[in-house]
């Protein structure tokens, strides 16, 4: 028979080990979001309707920029970590490797072009 704590079960849960930790990255980045979306919609909302000058402008300043870039780089994170645990529990061998990989390759390329594109607006402004 064997005996196992509320701590030991906490620690370790899952083949995999990491059932506790996944589970806390997804509960930040879930608070992340809560705080990053009104700010987001704010900042997107001001910005509907500007000419492409001003809006190059207005995405140029720090502020707009950075709120745009902590939402797109959470929500991506958060996505990749959520799909993963739907992937585990749903696919299986070749599938579940192609899913994962795709799930990431999205996410970091949605980060990425995101990034370039603030970039881009910021050395233009």
């Amino acid at each position: 028979m064997r005996f196992i704590t509320p701590l030991k079960a906490a620690n370790g849960l899952g083949a995999s080990h990491t059932g506790t930790e996944n589970h806390w990255q997804l509960t930040v980045t879930s608070v992340a979001l809560l705080i990053l979306t009104p700010a987001f919609l704010l900042v997107v909302g001001s910005a509907i309707g500007l000419p492409r000058e001003a809006l190059i402008a207005y995405f140029g300043r720090p502020y707009p920029a950075l709120v745009t870039a902590l939402f797109v780089s959470v929500g991506m994170v958060h996505f990749m970590r959520g799909t993963r645990i739907m992937i585990d529990d749903y696919f299986q061998h070749t599938a579940r490797k192609v899913a994962l990989i795709v799930s990431v390759i999205f996410g970091w390329g949605v980060i990425a072009a995101t990034l370039f594109a603030l970039a881009k607006m910021a050395l233009a402004g």
